[in-house]
């Protein structure tokens, strides 16, 4: 989130798309029905009407998948009409920079597209570069070089009736979306899962940040893009490198093109290496120094060539390339898209270990009902584990907001903790190397690795919040950190969370508010630095006054010369005011220090620097594009209205797996399946379909179909159908609802069903798993698979309807 839940009760409007939060995510609809009991107006876009939809002023039915040519409408409407924020654009946007002359799209693709490789070269995305190699600046958002007039040209195509064309949004309610946007301040936009799992998933969370910053919404108390995070600990695991590529605090992960710290620092620059430097600091102790580039050369470098997403995992097993699998509570058995891709993967490792509370289906993949357990080799070893009341720790939730939760109960039998399986292990490991003088294990070797046993979450905790090492004393915060080798931090952005030698976590103060707004910064830390809202410094004007007094967060202190505020100011350094370059980067984490309506390709230099060839920082560049485009999912229903000979992502590569991902087309399987969670059954269901109660309200799968499609099929509720893809099909029984509705699509009816994927062979309920039908199609930035939107048959089963 850039901002948090308690800040919700100053939004003025909501546009919740992607999410069903009234059943999901709980908590937030407490701040969100504050903020509507104050007059606030709550948008609900979604596919399938919900809990969320019921409590909304207005809901607007999506096609699954369709979100671009939506979101893509309401930019160029609020363009067209200029219901943008001037001020703000010009003073916190690129929306001025000058683009580079070549920069262009075309025929459904961006410049620099080799068809070949599925690659894009991103030369032609910078900026128009100044001897001083800054960005060339337009003196109006009307010149037509400007990024502002670029991101205007681009968006011109996706017209009202485009929009509705493609979305199945009907015109009039789009129109009365975006103008209540533009006009209705501040306002949030929330998301989850329903937006991410697309090929064009990246693409689908940039239109939000494109949209928010033409708006004016970041950095405000009320506004913001805030992801709603799953189960916890979902943002600390991602905010420590559970994604593939990414190092703790999202550095980018060392690949086989970045053989040295120094080519790593070209492609990341010097503000970040400074804080690698710190992580690796952290590993490797007294062994990381300045003459072995703090150990950067032991770390196993990714290879750009290989997937090494959870889907590379099973793809690479299948071909005779991977041996062993390490799973801590994880069940891919029922949440990874095309099931049998993931059961043959796992029979083809010659090891499977696993941390769990149960014998899930991941686990029990060798008895899977139709399955002969002597002919699978694979070894499987399952580990028992605690559940979190049974161990100590942080968890970090949405709002960044990392808080102690305290051990309740002890855990059964010989259970233990992560930590505690995780340390045993590496300290086996560890011995077994010790006598190898091969360079590649190094890296076991030299791991600064010795937790007490007693008290080491803690411990843990205290190694990541970090360290100066010459006095042996926790940092304060990321400030403190040093680029030489003097200072330690597991992760930079929980820098401080340790300040003082005092766990910041465990605070509790939810009393003392000098805001009024609900920040309580004494109540447990938040990262960065106990920052309640990113960006905040876009909140104020550019003498560093609040644009809006009456909800201010951070201002400039002229009597202090310093940034003061209710919130920690985001900038790069307190004193510098707006009279200095760092007083006017209200995104300091991006190479132009202001918000990117067009993702450029752009290296900042500081000129004060010795080195002169490595950058300060790198902009981060979507690799399919500087801006969202609207492309079909996979398999679609209908051709790509806005370019039809580019139906899907440019940068798509599937099928990957020759004769094992087929592609359905819409003349054998018509319908479009969307799938989600429930309110009773969490994820994989591994945990809650093995409580009686849960079990009892929901006991099996089910598809939701329209009343139309039902007298279409001649299906009833509880009549049993067959639901088919491409890849498998299974059987459940029907739900004949209002929720879903027949959608108009390019001039076409288009059915939708919905079914819920938390079902498999294991627990007190079983059922099929709907991930045999879903498509294993992954964005190619993110490598998140395609699950809400895919190709079906439903048809009604044989013996299965009711006489």
């Amino acid at each position: 989130m850039t901002n948090n839940w308690l800040d919700m009760q100053h939004s003025k409007i909501f546009l919740i798309e992607g999410s069903n939060a009234a059943e999901n995510h709980v908590m937030s609809m407490k701040w969100i029905r504050k903020a509507q009991e104050k007059g606030a107006i709550i948008i609900h876009v979604d596919p399938r009407y919900t809990r969320t939809s019921a409590v909304a002023d207005i809901y607007a039915r999506i096609r699954p998948g369709a979100d671009i040519a939506f979101l893509g409408t309401m930019i160029n409407y609020i363009l067209e009409n200029k219901l943008y924020d001037e001020a703000y654009v010009k003073l916190h946007t690129n929306a001025l920079l000058m683009a580079g002359t070549e920069f262009g799209f075309d025929d459904g693709v961006f410049t620099g597209y080799d068809e070949a490789s599925h690659h894009y070269d991103m030369e032609s995305w910078g900026y128009q570069l100044g001897a001083d190699r800054k960005p060339k600046k337009a003196a109006s958002l009307d010149d037509p070089h400007s990024v502002f007039a670029q991101l205007k040209k681009h968006y011109s195509r996706y017209t009202l009736e485009m929009g509705s064309q493609i979305s199945g949004i009907p015109q009039e309610t789009i129109k009365k979306i975006a103008t209540l946007m533009a006009t209705t301040k501040p306002g949030t936009i929330m998301y989850a899962l329903g937006m991410t799992q697309h090929t064009v998933g990246v693409q689908n969370i940039r239109c939000y940040g494109v949209l928010q910053l033409l708006l004016g919404n970041i950095g405000k108390a009320g506004g913001g893009v805030n992801a709603l995070r799953g189960e916890p600990n979902v943002q600390g695991a991602s905010d420590l490198a559970v994604l593939f590529g990414y190092m703790p605090g999202y550095l980018n992960y060392p690949a086989h093109n970045e053989p040295t710290l120094r080519e790593w620092t070209k492609n990341a620059g010097t503000f970040r290496a400074k804080m690698l430097i710190n992580t690796l600091k952290a590993w490797y102790g007294e062994h990381a120094t300045a003459e072995n580039d703090f150990g950067y050369e032991w770390l196993p470098k990714r290879s750009l060539k290989l997937d090494h997403s959870s889907y590379g995992f099973f793809e690479s097993a299948i071909k005779g390339d991977m041996k062993m699998l390490y799973v801590v509570g994880q069940n891919p058995m029922v949440t990874n898209a095309n099931l049998s891709v993931t059961y043959e993967g796992l029979t083809k490792m010659e090891m499977v270990v696993l941390h769990e509370l149960w014998e899930t289906e991941t686990a029990a993949f060798w008895k899977r009902p139709g399955t002969d357990p002597k002919s699978i080799q694979t070894e499987v070893i399952l580990l028992p584990a605690n559940y979190f009341m049974e161990k100590e720790g942080t968890i970090s939730n949405s709002s960044r907001m990392v808080q102690w939760r305290y051990k309740a109960v002890n855990g059964p039998g010989t259970s233990k903790n992560d930590l505690e399986i995780i340390d045993a292990v590496f300290r086996r490991v560890r011995d077994l190397y010790k006598d190898s003088n091969d360079p590649k294990d190094l890296s076991i070797r030299n791991a600064d690795w010795n937790y007490p046993q007693q008290g080491m979450a803690e411990a843990v905790l205290k190694e990541i919040g970090g360290f100066d090492l010459k006095t042996g004393q926790t940092v304060n915060g990321i400030a403190d950190l040093q680029a030489d080798g003097s200072t330690s931090s597991g992760c930079w952005l929980y820098a401080g969370c340790f300040k003082g030698g005092k766990n910041l976590s465990k605070r509790r103060d939810g009393k003392t508010d000098p805001s009024g707004m609900g920040i309580y910064p004494a109540f447990a830390w938040s990262w960065p630095g106990n920052m309640k809202v990113l960006y905040n410094r876009a909140s104020c004007d550019e003498k560093g006054q609040p644009f809006d007094p009456n909800n201010k967060l951070v201002w400039w202190d002229a009597e202090q010369k310093k940034w003061a505020g209710f919130d920690t100011p985001d900038v790069p350094v307190p004193t510098d005011g707006p009279d200095t370059p760092n007083g006017q980067k209200p995104f300091r984490m991006n190479g132009e220090g202001v918000g990117r309506l067009i993702a450029a390709r752009y290296a900042d230099f500081d000129p004060k620097a010795t080195d002169k060839e490595l950058p300060r920082d790198v902009s981060y560049t979507p690799k399919d594009g500087p801006l969202p485009e609207f492309y079909e999912p996979v398999e679609s229903p209908t051709l790509n209205a806005l370019h039809p000979q580019r139906q899907n992502n440019p940068l798509l590569k599937y099928p990957r797996l020759k004769g094992r991902q087929p592609i359905g087309t819409v003349e054998k399987f018509p319908y479009v399946l969307m799938t989600s969670s429930l309110a009773e059954h969490w994820c994989a269901g591994s945990t809650t379909r093995n409580v009686p109660w849960l079990s009892e309200l929901f006991p099996e799968p089910v598809v939701e179909i329209s009343e139309e499609l039902a007298a279409k099929l001649n299906v009833k509720t509880g009549d049993k159908v067959k639901v088919a893809s491409a890849r498998g099909e299974i059987e459940v029984k029907a739900s004949v609802t209002r929720r879903m509705q027949t959608m108009h699509i390019n001039g076409k009816d288009v059915y939708v069903v919905w079914m819920p994927y938390n079902w498999g062979f294991q627990g007190l309920t079983t059922g099929p798993s709907t991930n045999y039908l879903t498509i294993d199609a992954v964005d190619p930035g993110a490598g998140t698979q395609e699950t809400k939107a895919c190709l079906v048959n439903v048809v009604p089963a044989e013996g299965g309807n009711h006489a």
